[in-house]
């Protein structure tokens, strides 16, 4: 089977409501890394310094040595960034989202101390702050599992979230495999939440954000200024709430760390911000683990085919159908690239119609002669298929009169006579004149545009049918 595992189509055009608490237009949820005391460092056993995520314009690792620079701005969101933040949010009764690194809440006991009182939900950011892209996958198994146990021995409950960051291909399926979260945050494509279906469990993705970050204080092209965190802030902000109150509410993150944010003049542009959202109706600031909660009361996991997981056997059977009489079209098409993005009906019909519009000539000339007739002998004889006496009968093909049906039956005499294929049309898409009056119309079309345009309407019945089945 080829099959393609990433997932471009999310919800598509027509994303669910979220029914945020009390009617709100979005919900706003901060989360602050908290990582000082998890970085690499000679100290913690790692082959070198921390280059990541620091005010040193061009940080590098240094193999093999300490950095007295790069530990020292560390120690800064530990020592002040951190207590800063929590009198911001706590005199702003704003509960947050911890990402807490577990080896570094260990050596933070007063900061963990403040996070419980305050309310705050630590989640897990892993058991250490390091690159784990090339981490043998058994390795970062037995990672996962350690900060599990380490973050409830220092936390006194285990995680219910779980974001690492800098993670590798395994590290998503990794953690959804402990069966241990009730949310993991390791991806960055969506506005809303979702459930992923991970070796036949469901589990609940909660995305996270990389552009509403203060991370882009220490990269380029980046902020320099608090008002530049605020601005782009209030864009996003401002955009959401918009869309919010035009029927499509979403969910906005915003990510801190304490070494970042914390500084005095990048702290300001995120107060002007707090201030401009708590002076808007309709807006809920909740901790991650409360949008899990809410998410999974309200969209609960729904069970449905995945044509791209589906065997050969099963694929044909179920789709064989949708061109008419011609199960050729699914078992070729089962032997495309598909993946998440043909489980829905715009993606499996593009799948089939690829299949319809590269065969030959012949072969679509004799899907038209798979179709009946409209109103003829074989819809009289009930020998239609379920398919096509459901359409008949949606635009009264079933209920003529004798005026009606004779006229039906010398078109459909003159139209094979001429063209040499059954007049076919989306039947849904018309009432009984309209269709009446497009037989009269194309029946004096030449064969060659009609052949185009009786694959066109072939094709149409199939995206309909796709419709009904997912």
């Amino acid at each position: 089977m080829n099959r393609y595992p990433r997932d471009m189509s999310g919800y598509g055009p027509n994303r669910p409501d979220p029914k945020w608490p009390g009617g709100a237009k979005v919900a706003v949820q901060f989360v602050l890394n908290y990582e000082e005391g998890g970085e690499n460092n000679l100290l913690h056993g790692d082959g070198g310094s921390e280059g990541f995520l620091s005010d040193i314009p061009g940080a590098a690792p240094w193999p093999n040595q300490r950095h007295w620079n790069m530990e020292s701005i560390y120690e800064y969101g530990a020592r002040a960034g951190f207590w800063r933040l929590h009198r911001l949010f706590t005199q702003a009764q704003i509960p947050l989202t911890i990402y807490g690194v577990a080896s570094a809440l260990a050596r933070s006991p007063e900061q963990v101390e403040a996070m419980k009182s305050a309310g705050w939900e630590i989640a897990s950011h892993g058991l250490k702050w390091i690159e784990h892209r090339d981490m043998p996958e058994e390795e970062e198994r037995a990672q996962i599992a350690e900060a599990i146990r380490l973050h409830t021995e220092v936390v006194g409950e285990a995680p219910r979230g779980w974001y690492t960051g800098r993670c590798s291909m395994n590290t998503v399926a990794l953690t959804a495999q402990t069966g241990a979260f009730d949310y993991i945050s390791d991806t960055y494509d969506d506005d809303l939440p979702y459930w992923r279906n991970i070796d036949g469990r469901d589990q609940l993705i909660i995305p996270y954000t990389l552009e509403a970050n203060d991370m882009r204080f220490s990269g380029s092209p980046g902020w320099v200024t608090g008002q530049d965190f605020e601005e782009y802030l209030i864009d996003t902000f401002d955009t959401l709430y918009a869309e919010g109150c035009e029927g499509q509410p979403a969910m906005m993150s915003i990510g801190l760390h304490c070494r970042l944010i914390g500084r005095p003049g990048k702290i300001a542009g995120l107060k002007r911000f707090i201030q401009h959202i708590q002076a808007h109706d309709g807006v809920w600031i909740p901790r991650r683990i409360d949008i899990a909660d809410h998410w999974a009361r309200t969209h609960p996991p729904a069970q449905r085919d995945r044509p791209s997981e589906m065997d050969r056997n099963t694929f044909v059977s179920r789709f064989g159908g949708i061109f008419e009489h011609s199960a050729w079209i699914a078992e070729r098409a089962f032997d495309l690239e598909l993946g998440p993005a043909h489980d829905r009906p715009a993606g499996l019909h593009n799948a089939l119609a690829r299949m319809f519009r590269s065969a030959s000539h012949d072969e679509r000339l004799g899907v038209l002669h798979a179709h009946p007739d409209l109103a003829g002998k074989l819809a009289q004889a009930k020998r239609l298929t379920a398919e096509s006496t459901s359409e008949q009968a949606s635009a009264g093909l079933d209920a003529l009169t004798d005026g009606e049906r004779n006229r039906f039956t010398e078109l459909n005499s003159a139209y094979v006579d001429k063209h040499g294929f059954p007049f076919i049309i989306a039947v849904r898409d018309f009432d009984k004149a309209g269709i009446l009056a497009a037989f009269e119309r194309r029946i004096s079309n030449d064969t060659e545009t009609e052949f185009d345009e009786a694959c066109r309407q072939v094709e149409r019945i199939a995206r309909l049918r796709l419709e009904d089945m997912l």
